[in-house]
C-alpha cells in the first residue's frame, strides 16, 4: 500500500492550451497537419488539420509533416495545407447576413400574410426541395 497522498496533475490546468499539439514524441509544437493511414491501399494520407481529433489519425507539426516518409512499398498522398489562419471571406460574411435575415423572416410572414399568401415555393412560400444527394439538398427559392 502506497503512502503517498492523492495524485495531483502535473500541469496546472490554467496552462493547458486549446491548440492541438503534434503527436510525435517530445514535439510541442503546434499542429497544422492531419495523418491518416488507409491499411487497405498501403496509403499514408497527409491532409489539412481535422476538424477534431480522431482517435485512429495523427496531428503534426510542420516540420514532422515535411519530413514524413512512409513505410516501403507504401504510398503517400499529400493534400493542400493551409499555411495561414482562415480570415472570414465576403462571402463567409454575406452567408452569414442571408442566414440572420432568414431566421427573420418567420415572423414578418406570421404578422403580415394571411392563408391567400402561398407563393410559387410550397403552400406557404417557404422553398422546396428540388434535389438530393446524399445528405445534401437544392432547395428552390421561394421568389422563383
Amino acid at each position: 500500500m502506497s503512502r503517498r497522498g492523492p495524485l495531483k496533475s502535473a500541469v496546472a490546468s490554467s496552462v493547458v492550451s486549446p491548440v492541438r499539439r503534434c503527436s510525435r514524441t517530445a514535439c510541442g509544437r503546434p499542429a497544422v497537419a492531419t495523418l491518416t493511414y488507409v491499411y487497405a491501399d498501403s496509403t499514408a494520407v497527409l491532409g489539412p488539420l481535422a476538424t477534431y481529433a480522431e482517435p485512429h489519425c495523427y496531428d503534426l507539426c510542420a516540420e514532422h509533416s515535411e519530413r514524413l516518409t512512409a513505410p516501403r512499398g507504401w504510398e503517400v498522398v499529400r493534400l493542400a495545407i493551409d499555411s495561414g489562419p482562415s480570415r472570414p471571406s465576403g462571402d463567409d460574411l454575406e452567408a452569414l447576413a442571408n442566414a440572420v435575415r432568414e431566421a427573420a423572416r418567420p415572423q414578418e410572414r406570421a404578422a403580415g400574410e394571411g392563408p391567400q399568401a402561398a407563393g410559387p415555393g410550397g403552400r406557404d412560400g417557404q422553398p422546396t426541395e428540388a434535389g438530393r444527394r446524399g445528405h445534401l439538398r437544392v432547395l428552390r427559392s421561394p421568389d422563383s
